[in-house]
């Protein structure tokens, strides 16, 4: 599925006019020669940043002040005859020039603010938002056009900050006036800019397209948020922006991954070579950081992408490069086994954040905390997912987990029916499950609601085979249970109270209160022969808290429902598992991939996960039932012959050692 670049460089320059000597070091022969020796085989170069400036021979913009000749020119030209693929940028959303040229066409926040981000007003440092919405969008789609007239055999045009929030500058509330809108009322405000956003992809998508119809297009979002197909026909491809260290975690691009793939477009995944986040001059990720981070990319699909910044004075630097290489000189080595694939997943996570609000992805910045919960317990778990929506076709999938949140209305329901009935099965937790109301279950899961409780936390305890191995007593769950009585379904264990709620009148010890000796009478899940309903909203507590019981605790019950699983295997729960299946060469690939990062500081009061050190796994046991013959397993790309036993449904075999990525191929025997 993937056909685009796997090596790319992101070459940020958002560059002041206060710095001198812009571009004075430039050595196009230098430049060229430290990406091939990097094994970079594409580039995204810049046309005009977040300050404004242009760094060509622009017409429409300006150049920046301190750049004496046309620098996108002589970068393009070096890379081109190097034979390294060329993607140009400009900026979109985020225009500091424009926006002190022309105030008016900036977004305007509901509180009558100028909208700002990376601050939170003019004495801030940070990047004016502009509305797209005003005749902004006019400008840059001239410049857009100029910048493909320039460069017509441009490999791609990569848009970036799409971001078009509910805004109140002048154009929009006279637009919303003549739509018969009301700017007062939130709901309004929400139409227009959804409204504006698909103006901006039409009229910006046509203008990277106005000489060639083939021209790439990305747009980048930051997110690529489930629930909303309509700007999709816009992108050529995704580029999945996800710094581990920067904010977003190791678990983050995974989940991004398990949901661009169901969309059928290619994609790669967007790091940096930072150590915190984009733009920092001087900062150096771990070698073994950024291969696992690469491995990771290939294990979930996708090609790379490491973003990097260069110097105001355009001069390469050796220290990143180095680093870079180590990375893409074995993705060059691998490449063969992960193009073209598809996912090989029997589990589907019905994502809250495309669920709740679907068609407004400009207000979901990132992934849905209850979707990072579910997705960290799966991928810890060893489970095979892919991320879905409602718009998705769930068949394909042996079991759908409607994660804690998802109430499901009648247009839902009749789809989970039916996919019951073909044979599907549920999970569903917390509110997932009731009705848009929340007073009453919208599907037969064997029980009677009975409402939230009044006690948080309680505790509750499983019946044995699904407790963790070491809790045989009753284990906290840090929030209210739903009550509710198992009726035509099989109960899965008991709630326990505390003694009381605490408070300044009522308290035990130094934080909840123990629980009472005797049961509530409440059931904490209950299980028909094709649905798990768990009466706490588990994959939060389990981002929130972490238990290693509630773990364990949903992971059996996951396995009560699938049986037995497609994949198997022994790995440490930091290690990760994925199986991807590539249809030209009539075989699958098991990827095992293993590190340990560690939370070291924090950004944006997130920590930073950093990885050092390569932990080396031993005798990994792994156990596949294929849907196809397999005749071989092999190590690659060392060319190594895995013993395969073969059992009744199923092939094992053993590999004898993991660093950071592994790819065992299994050949189809038909």
């Amino acid at each position: 599925m993937n056909t685009i670049p796997f090596r790319q460089v992101h070459l940020d320059f958002h560059t002041s006019e206060l710095i001198p000597d812009i571009g004075t070091q430039f050595d196009a022969t230098a430049f060229a020669q430290q990406l091939q020796a990097a094994s970079v085989n594409s580039v995204t170069l810049f046309a005009k940043c977040h300050h404004g400036w242009s760094y060509y021979d622009s017409a429409v913009g300006a150049r920046h002040p301190n750049l004496q000749f046309d620098l996108l020119r002589a970068q393009y030209d070096a890379c081109k005859q190097a034979g390294i693929a060329v993607k140009i940028y400009v900026t979109a959303g985020w225009e500091n020039r424009s926006a002190l040229l022309y105030p008016q066409w900036r977004q305007v926040t509901p509180d009558g603010t100028l909208r700002m981000s990376r601050g939170r007003n003019l004495v801030d440092p940070g990047w004016c938002e502009m509305c797209f919405n005003t005749p902004y969008l006019d400008a840059l789609c001239t410049q857009v056009r100029e910048v493909v007239t320039l460069f017509p055999q441009a490999d791609g045009i990569f848009l970036d900050i799409v971001h078009q929030d509910d805004c109140c500058c002048t154009y929009c509330r006279e637009s919303m006036q003549q739509a018969g809108l009301d700017w007062t009322r939130a709901s309004d405000r929400r139409r227009q800019a959804i409204a504006t956003r698909d103006r901006y992809y039409q009229a910006t998508t046509a203008a990277a397209r106005h000489l060639r119809e083939d021209m790439v297009v990305f747009h980048n979002t930051s997110h690529l948020a489930p629930g909303d197909r309509s700007i999709v026909p816009h992108f050529s491809h995704f580029e999945l922006e996800s710094l581990p260290t920067g904010g977003w975690g190791y678990d983050h691009f995974p989940i991004s991954a398990a949901f661009a793939r169901t969309l059928r477009k290619p994609y790669v995944g967007m790091t940096g070579k930072f150590h915190t986040f984009w733009g920092e001059y001087g900062g150096y990720k771990h070698p073994n950081a950024l291969r696992y981070e690469c491995a990771l990319m290939l294990a979930f699909g996708g090609g790379c992408s490491v973003g990097d910044q260069l110097d105001p004075t355009g001069a390469i630097d050796p220290s990143t490069y180095s680093i870079i290489g180590q990375a893409y000189r074995e993705v060059a080595r691998k490449e063969a086994w992960c193009v073209g694939v598809q996912a090989v997943a029997d589990i589907a996570l019905l994502s809250p954040s495309g669920h709740e609000r679907p068609g407004e992805t400009d207000w979901i910045s990132r992934q849905h905390p209850v979707d990072a919960g579910c997705a960290r317990l799966l991928l810890e778990s060893h489970y095979l997912f892919d991320v879905v929506d409602r718009l998705s076709d769930f068949s394909p999938y042996r079991l759908l987990i409607l994660p804690d949140i998802i109430r499901i209305d009648a247009e839902l329901a009749q789809r989970l029916e039916a996919y019951r009935a073909a044979g599907g099965k549920l999970l569903l937790s917390g509110q997932s499950g009731l009705n848009l109301e929340g007073n009453a279950f919208a599907l037969d899961v064997g029980a009677k609601y009975q409402g939230l409780s009044t006690f948080n936390p309680d505790y509750i305890l499983p019946v044995p085979e699904l407790r963790a191995d070491f809790v045989d007593r009753p284990m906290v769950m840090y929030a209210p249970s739903h009550r509710i009585h198992a009726t035509t379904g099989r109960a899965l264990g008991q709630v326990f109270d505390p003694h009381f709620n605490r408070s300044s009148a009522h308290f035990c010890n130094h934080m909840h209160t123990p629980a009472k000796p005797a049961p509530s009478g409440f059931d904490c899940g209950v299980a028909l022969d094709d649905l798990v309903y768990l009466a706490h909203p588990v994959f939060t507590l389990y981002r929130d808290k972490g238990a290693v019981a509630l773990k364990q605790y949903v992971a059996r019950a996951i396995d009560h429902l699938l049986g037995r699983r497609i994949l198997e295997c022994n790995l440490p729960s930091y290690g990760r598992v994925t199986w991807q299946r590539q249809p030209a060469h009539r075989r699958d690939i098991v990827h095992l991939l293993c590190a340990a990062p560690m939370n070291r500081g924090t950004i944006n009061d997130r920590p930073i996960e950093v990885i050092e050190d390569v932990v080396a796994v031993h005798d990994i046991e792994i156990r596949v039932r294929p849907d196809i013959p397999v005749s071989s397993a092999m190590l690659e790309p060392q060319g190594i012959a895995l013993p395969l036993q073969h059992e009744e449904g199923a092939i094992s075999f053993i590999v004898p050692r993991l660093e950071v990525h592994q790819m065992v191929v299994l050949q189809h025997a038909i």
